[in-house]
């Protein structure tokens, strides 16, 4: 009787060891509680020994992990109504301040990535929320990195993930851009007859000066005329000519005397 009741403890304890071992991966770190008080340092990766009642042990991952913040209802700086998600990476730097400091930290994050998101864009002009936002995942990220450092945990990086603005904004926006187009089609287009402007008074200029020139352009014409199949006959009266006419009609009706 003393054999096998001696035979049930060992059973009985080395069940208990078998279930004091406890396995961490290598991402997973424990904080124990002894009589519960935290002790000094987390435990694992690898076996460790739980010896519950007690110890308790509370699994932490340090992997980085993706927070989804839902969809909020912000008014710009210029009133105008939008709804804007954004999506948190963290990670957890110190396990023991993580279970010790605060109870979800997940939803603690959550929390603040709201009311931070609805505080910081609510700041801001529209153009500049479209416009800079890298600039706004950056100020995001450094408020709630201050915010969760108590707690041992570190923002990796925060990014506005989608602005739904109303049909009414969407179709004004369309209707700025379309008239931006036209604006910038007709300063090219009046760039363009300014150029042929210049170009055309360079022209001129060149051609009073070299007389040949406007005969050597007209032969050229007549050549690019000839070459289509065509009956057109052109006859070539130069401008100089009916100005000579002019001036020649003009003296010729100043020295006619009057009639009587």
């Amino acid at each position: 009787m003393p054999i096998s009741g001696t035979f049930i403890v060992i059973i009985i304890v080395g069940l208990y060891l078998l279930s004091s071992i406890k396995i961490l991966a290598e991402y997973e770190r424990g904080v124990i509680f002894r009589l519960g008080r935290l002790l000094g340092h987390e435990k694992g990766p690898g076996i460790i020994l739980v010896f519950a009642p007690v110890d308790r042990m509370v699994r932490i991952s340090l992997r980085q992990e993706a927070l989804e913040v839902p969809p909020q209802d912000i008014i710009t700086r210029d009133n105008v109504t939008l709804k804007v998600n954004a999506v948190i990476f963290l990670r957890v730097i110190d396990p023991r301040k993580a279970v010790v400091e605060v109870s979800n930290y997940v939803y603690q994050t959550s929390q603040f990535a709201q009311t931070t998101l609805r505080s910081v864009l609510g700041e801001l002009e529209l153009d500049e929320l479209l416009a800079h936002r890298d600039k706004i995942n950056l100020r995001l990220q450094s408020i709630l990195d201050t915010h969760t450092a108590p707690w041992g945990v570190k923002v990796v990086n925060v990014e506005v993930k989608q602005v739904d603005m109303p049909e009414t904004m969407l179709r004004a926006m369309a209707k700025q851009a379309e008239a931006e187009r036209e604006k910038r089609s007709k300063i090219i287009h009046a760039e363009g007859e300014f150029s042929a402007s210049q170009r055309l008074a360079d022209a001129a200029h060149v051609l009073s000066t070299e007389p040949m020139t406007l005969q050597l352009r007209y032969l050229q014409t007549l050549t690019e005329i000839g070459v289509e199949k065509n009956t057109t006959i052109v006859f070539p009266l130069p401008l100089d000519i009916l100005a000579a006419l002019t001036r020649a009609l003009t003296k010729v009706a100043g020295e006619t005397p009057a009639p009587k």
